[in-house]
């Protein structure tokens, strides 16, 4: 399963005020304590109102037990709680109750109540229940695989404006599973996803405009959309973004751009980026000649299976003197000790 909703928050109110339900005084001074990390207090305030039947303590209670904040964490005492609120028809609540039955804590593990709980809280119009279906309907893990059951989720999720519902569904248009395939379609919903800032879909759209496919080659969208991504720590769009520098497409050519968006995937761990590193300290491209550092990233890069890092390294183990090899071990085993950092 690629990703699913779990996350957990506190909510000032359950719809209880748009139904012109005020706080107490408890229940406020309870919120306070909660504001301010006091969850004791909080729990002190909220516990005799959630007994009581108020439907707003009753869910924070479930969160607090979830979460362990204030007491040991109880996943059977915050599925009571939940249960009590999800019954009431509240879409929060019948979310996290279904991520309990999904995952089988508190209850046992019962993907059909999972399903119509989460359903329950989708009908509604919760964004992430109805992500999750989609999920569920298009991986085919808990339910049957049905593309088109997948797209009618994620659709409603993807009009909400959520974007992982609408990368999803440009995906499912893109391939043509569930709905008819349809090209412009997916551009448009991986272009609203992009605009919002989802990092994938940008990486996405850099693909299509570099490599021409489904949209009209250009390099110079192609790069607006990968660097985009790859300000946002997105490795793949920083090794491709430093390539269109280093072949001047779309930019003019840049040798230094190029190596500090290799340098960046670097330190995250990119094999082709430490690579890429390693050749332009060999070949003396945007940075002066260094053959010692050539050797460290090449080193690191072939230590952890690169094959082009290999030839580079056995072709700078014949040009580099017994003290410089020595000298380039050093500084690899000081940068894998940095974690690539600071290198």
């Amino acid at each position: 399963m690629r990703k699913f909703v779990t996350t957990l928050c506190l909510i000032l109110s359950l719809a209880l005020g748009s139904l012109g339900m005020g706080w107490s005084a408890d229940f406020q001074k309870g919120m306070e304590a909660y504001n301010n990390g006091d969850f004791a207090t909080a729990l002190k305030e909220w516990k005799p109102l959630a007994e009581g039947g108020d439907t707003d303590a009753q869910y924070n209670l479930g969160i607090m037990y979830d979460e362990g904040q204030g007491v040991p964490q109880d996943y059977q005492e915050s599925a009571k709680w939940y249960t009590l609120v999800a019954e009431k028809g509240y879409p929060e609540a019948q979310r996290h109750l279904a991520i309990l039955y999904y995952e089988g804590k508190g209850v046992p593990q019962d993907y059909q109540e999972g399903v119509k709980w989460m359903t329950l809280a989708a009908n509604q119009g919760d964004v992430a229940s109805q992500y999750n279906l989609g999920l569920f309907y298009k991986n085919g893990d808990i339910v049957p695989q049905d593309y088109k059951a997948a797209a009618k989720w994620y659709k409603l999720a993807a009009d909400q404006g959520d974007t992982d519902s609408q990368l999803q569904l440009a995906l499912l248009h893109y391939n043509g599973q569930g709905v008819p395939q349809d090209y412009q379609e997916a551009i448009k919903w991986m272009t609203l996803a992009a605009n919002q800032g989802k990092a994938e879909a940008q990486k996405n759209l850099g693909f299509l405009y570099r490599d021409g496919e489904v949209v009209p080659q250009d390099y110079q969208t192609a790069e607006k959309w990968f660097e985009l991504a790859a300000t946002q720590g997105d490795i793949t769009s920083q090794i491709n973004i430093g390539v269109l520098y280093y072949n001047g497409q779309g930019v003019p050519q840049d040798f230094q751009t190029a190596i500090k968006w290799f340098a960046l995937a670097a330190e995250q761990g990119s094999l082709q980026g430490q690579h890429n590193i390693a050749y332009m300290y060999y070949s003396g491209q945007g940075i002066k000649i260094d053959k010692v550092y050539a050797h460290m990233w090449a080193s690191i890069a072939s230590s952890q299976g690169f094959e082009n890092a290999k030839g580079l390294l056995d072709a700078l183990n014949m040009e580099m003197t017994p003290s410089q090899i020595q000298e380039a071990q050093r500084l690899t085993e000081e940068c894998v000790k940095k974690n690539y950092k600071g290198c």
